[in-house]
This record gives structure tokens, sequence and C-alpha cells, in this order.
């Protein structure tokens, strides 16, 4: 497995996202834990999370857990960096609601710890700007967190260039990531991704394979991912994937997945070469 860099610490060029296992529609929990060992089987020593991914009001943290047990079953389960989230709330009714409060930040972190196991959290994310609450206090909440030696590191999501100089400057540098929505048919994050490029910031793309779906039903606009997979004997997503790595070496993209077999695609995409050519065709989409 190729890898890059979050922070000081190496990682492996895609990464896992466990959102599907834990929300609407997820498997069982055998599939979920098939799912996570397959990734480690293949390499994978990034795994994304949040408190907010589960299905009901009354067991937030969901993916948590089950990123831990998997984890903890596994012989390489301590070489993953685990990224969660915090500031994202699920009543359990299928919405999403905000709490960016410095409060609530540090008590989502503290349960963040304890049910991953874990003394420090390897890569803690403010999961979305709050508008209630100035992004300077939530921002700091991840700063004290830091100084505290709650978590290791620290990353912001959904953010746009404001906000990450902002961050980076309330950090105090230490911002290492940044986590937002980015595909083919998602494209409004070229900004960030820029950004994050000149400042060696890593960018997780998530819900990165948007616009990719099955090969007989990919549309028209990005049927350049369809004509390269063929001419490559590979999936779409793979290409999908492999135009993301070749398009900055701080990309880290986070597909999720719920299925071994689909994990083990993504993560062959580190092995596919572009030509120029080819990521021009793709890029231009």
């Amino acid at each position: 497995m190729h890898t890059r860099r979050i922070g000081d610490v190496e990682v492996s060029a895609i990464g896992l996202g466990g959102m599907p296992m834990s929300i609407e529609g997820r498997p069982d929990e055998a599939r979920s834990l098939a799912t996570l060992h397959a990734a480690l089987d293949a390499g994978v020593t990034l795994i994304d999370t949040a408190d907010a991914y589960h299905r009901d009001a009354d067991e937030v943290g969901h993916n948590e857990t089950l990123i831990a047990k998997a984890l903890a079953s596994h012989d390489r389960g301590k070489d993953v960096l685990v990224a969660t989230k915090g500031g994202h709330l699920r009543p359990g009714d299928g919405s999403w609601t905000l709490d960016g409060s410095p409060r609530h930040l540090k008590e989502a972190c503290e349960a963040s710890l304890r049910r991953l196991g874990v003394e420090a959290i390897g890569l803690y994310q403010f999961h979305r700007p709050d508008p209630r609450v100035p992004y300077a206090e939530s921002v700091g909440a991840l700063r004290e967190l830091l100084d505290e030696g709650k978590i290791r590191m620290a990353g912001i999501s959904n953010a746009n260039p404001d906000q990450i100089r902002e961050a980076e400057e309330i950090l105090g540098g230490r911002l290492v990531s940044v986590q937002n929505q980015f595909s083919p048919a998602f494209r409004s994050s070229e900004p960030e991704l820029r950004l994050c490029d000149e400042r060696g910031i890593a960018f997780l793309p998530w819900s990165p394979l948007g616009g990719i779906a099955k090969a007989g039903e990919l549309g028209s606009a990005y049927a350049p991912f369809a004509r390269v997979a063929e001419a490559h004997g590979v999936s779409p997503q793979q290409v999908c994937l492999a135009w993301m790595l070749a398009k900055s070496p701080v990309v880290v993209p986070i597909p999720g997945s719920s299925r071994p077999e689909t994990i083990r695609d993504s993560l062959a995409a580190a092995e596919l070469r572009l030509s120029e050519k080819e990521f021009a065709e793709l890029d231009a989409v």
C-alpha cells in the first residue's frame, strides 16, 4: 500500500470511511467487521468515523464502538490512525443537527475516548461549523484538547478557505487536515484542496465516489471515467480515486464501504497510474 502523511503520521494513501456501516441501510455487524478486517488485511492504516455515525437516538457513537471492536480483534489494529469527529448530532429521526459549543465538543471528545478505548484520539476533527457559535470558539476547543493531550492531532471538516486560515491561526500552525466533500459530482471544494496543497495540509475527500455509480449506470457527464476504466480493465471507482490521488500529494480519499469486496476494489486505486492525457481528460469533467 502506498502511503501519504497526515501531520507527522504516515497513513495508507486511501483510507476507509466508516459511516455506511452505522447509518440507515447498514449491514449486520458480522459483515461490517468483515469489511473492516478486509481493509486492515489490505494495508489500510486510516479509518474515518464520527460520534454522529449512528442510526437511532440511543446508540450515539455506534460506528466508533464498531471500529474499536474490529481493531481490538485484528493483529494490525494498533497500526491504524482513527480519525473521529464531533459537533454533529443525530436525534434519531434521520435528521442532522449542530452543536459547535466548546462545552459540547469537549464532552463529545471524552465520550469518543471511552468508546475508542484510547488515552488520546489520533485525529479529532470539528465536524461542521455551527452558525450559532463563533468559529474561533469551536476551534479553540480543539486547541485546548491538543494542549491537554486528549487528542494528538486536530482537523476540521466542511470548511471554507477563510475557516481553514482561521483554524491554522487559532491552532498555532497545528492544523493537519481538512475533510470536505469532493468528487466528480461535487467539485466546489477545489479552492480548499488547492489551499491545503499550498499549506501542506492533508485533504480528506468525503463521499469521493459521488457521480461514479456502477459502470452501467454512469451518466454521460462522467463517461470519461468509464472509458479510462475500460482501457485499464478496472472499475470506474478505481479510476476516480486514482484521479484524486494524482491531483495532489496531500489528498487522502476516504471512500465509505460496507462490503469487503468494495473496499478491496477502492484500495487497488493506489496502484493505478493514469497518463497525463487521461488525467487531463478526467480533470476537465
